[in-house]
């Protein structure tokens, strides 16, 4: 029986499919190597000194439905930026997020920060549709992907000089991520086969990742507190969307996350 993690993979296959009906696979990967290599600025950024904030620009969500009925994304990757964001977060899935690549190209042409493409990526296509759409950086989910094509796909990032996010649930896909090569580790909170969240999965699973590797919190963060706990547990980055999509005042909001670092 399918969960819901399954079904998004199978509509972003399908999704891909269509795309290379305009743009084929040789002629998207082909530009994306015309462009300069990037220079890995998300992970750059993320291991500054100090707690780093990734920002989200998310429309909706499978397990919340419409979060933004109003979704100026470009005012929110500004405010973002303004705020003191490291790296903005761009969901580019249609169906369950309501998002759209053109988000990710627009917005990173707006902001001076990276951006993250946060999709489902199931096929290398979409690392190079990242590359030319203005991405700094690729969300790989262990979940939905093989340990091979996760070795391969973030060798497909190091060539065009994006940062690759890994994300793992477990520690079974923690060791994965570590054995193919990831340097930014991102723990979802957030279970994706059901979207249960647990605020607690990524502490338990900081013991398992080496401080040389850049850790990141997903899901939950809500508070100062929970901001204040993560850093005391060595946590790098944070990446933050629905509760600070839901705030009217994410300025304020992002003031008050910092509060207490």
């Amino acid at each position: 029986m399918s969960n819901i993690l399954d079904t998004i993979a199978e509509a972003a296959r399908e999704r891909v499919s269509k795309s290379k009906e305009n743009i084929s696979s040789d002629e998207m990967k082909a530009e994306a190597l015309s462009l300069p290599k990037g220079d890995f600025g998300f992970e750059k950024a993320l291991k500054r000194e100090g707690m780093s904030f990734i920002l989200e620009c998310k429309k909706a969500s499978p397990s919340k439905g419409i979060i933004a009925e109003d979704f100026p994304y470009l005012e929110i990757a500004k405010d973002y930026e303004k705020a003191g964001a490291s790296a903005i977060s761009v969901l580019t899935e249609p169906r369950w997020f309501k998002g759209d690549i053109s988000y990710l190209k627009k917005i990173s042409e707006t902001v001076d920060i990276p951006c993250l493409r946060k999709d489902f990526v199931v096929d290398e296509y979409m690392i190079y549709e990242a590359k030319v759409s203005g991405a700094s950086a690729v969300l790989l989910i262990c979940s939905i992907l093989d340990e091979k094509t996760l070795k391969e796909y973030i060798g497909i990032c190091d060539e065009l000089g994006l940062s690759a996010l890994v994300e793992a649930h477990d520690e079974t896909e923690v060791q994965m991520a570590l054995r193919s090569g990831a340097r930014v580790i991102g723990v979802n909170n957030r279970d994706l086969k059901d979207f249960t969240v647990d605020p607690l999965n990524c502490l338990r699973l900081r013991k398992d990742i080496p401080e040389d590797i850049v850790f990141v919190a997903e899901s939950g963060v809500k508070t100062a507190e929970d901001i204040r706990r993560l850093q005391d547990n060595k946590v790098n980055a944070v990446l933050i969307g629905e509760s600070v999509m839901r705030s009217q005042d994410k300025s304020a909001f992002i003031k008050e996350l910092k509060r207490l670092i």
